[in-house]
């Protein structure tokens, strides 16, 4: 073999130059180790770190969790489920996770959501609840207002008086009554009172252009009644004595009446009282009867 023959085999077997092929290799070295180490970060992100986190979360937190993603449904009653839900489990983290619903659009979940956030601290939950009393449906007023009562926080006293006073439905109104009788805040006393003599106006065209009123709705009535006794607030006992001398104020709310005169417990309610034992209502008579009785005890002391 020719010299020429010799350099053109051995370029050949080396195409390149030793340095060409050198920096060539190191180059190639560099990327795979940047293509491994990026694959490996890039595995670490996807598949440990959601492995991390759920392996730290309690069964009750990821069934909390699982609920809290229901929430997002496009289904109203699979909504409405999850919120009772979260309501029954009864611990705070739980309620918390129910806040949203209570800007649910739907308005059995609004209103489900109102007693599901009662394991909130009492604040919290008051808070959370108070801009519900203005909702547009009658029945997601309602069910806040005996929600806020649960709270017995006096933060909602105010807006319940509001409601208690001045809401059109008297479902609504008969709920602030008992709401404000729970809170037990003695500051509720005179819009209580108020609403036990109320007169409002009829209903139908005629009656209101003719100004004609009718007594307030018997529950309603029937419901200060019963929230001033809760109170026990002698301020209440002149509005207590003409409910129950009051024939024409139904049965439910005389009953009432005279049961919290009895539980306030001022001696000048024994003539009222003892009047009542005339009347042609057994229930009434035997309430009347124990509230003469209390009434009667606590003179002798």
């Amino acid at each position: 073999m020719t010299r020429t023959d010799a350099d053109t085999s051995s370029n050949f077997m080396m195409p390149l130059a030793t340095p060409q092929r050198a920096r060539l290799c190191a180059c190639a070295l560099a990327l795979a180790l940047v293509a491994g180490g990026g694959a490996s970060r890039l595995h670490a992100h996807t598949v440990n770190v959601p492995q991390t986190s759920q392996t730290s979360l309690t069964p009750l937190q990821r069934e909390i969790e699982k609920l809290r993603a229901r929430l997002s449904s496009s289904d109203t009653e699979e909504r409405r489920e999850a919120v009772a839900r979260l309501g029954a489990m009864a611990r705070p983290d739980s309620s918390r996770a129910a806040l949203p619903a209570l800007k649910d659009a739907a308005v059995i979940v609004r209103a489900t959501a109102a007693g599901a956030i009662l394991s909130l601290p009492a604040g919290e939950a008051a808070a959370a609840l108070l801009p519900l009393l203005a909702d547009k449906d009658e029945f997601v007023r309602r069910e806040t207002a005996y929600a806020l009562g649960q709270t017995r926080s006096r933060t909602a006293v105010e807006a319940l008086a509001t409601a208690l006073a001045r809401d059109k439905e008297a479902g609504v109104r008969g709920a602030a009554a008992v709401a404000l009788g729970q809170i037990g805040d003695e500051a509720a006393t005179p819009v209580l009172t108020e609403a036990i003599g109320r007169r409002i106006a009829r209903s139908g065209f005629l009656n209101r252009i003719t100004f004609r009123r009718t007594e307030e709705n018997e529950f309603v009535r029937r419901s200060a009644a019963v929230a001033l006794g809760q109170m026990k607030s002698r301020a209440a006992v002149p509005a207590l004595i003409a409910a129950l001398a009051n024939e024409r104020a139904g049965d439910d709310v005389r009953r009432e009446a005279a049961r919290a005169l009895g539980l306030i417990g001022d001696p000048s309610a024994l003539p009222s009282l003892r009047a009542a034992l005339a009347t042609r209502d057994p229930y009434l008579t035997d309430i009347a009867t124990e509230a003469i009785r209390r009434l009667e005890s606590v003179k002798a002391v």
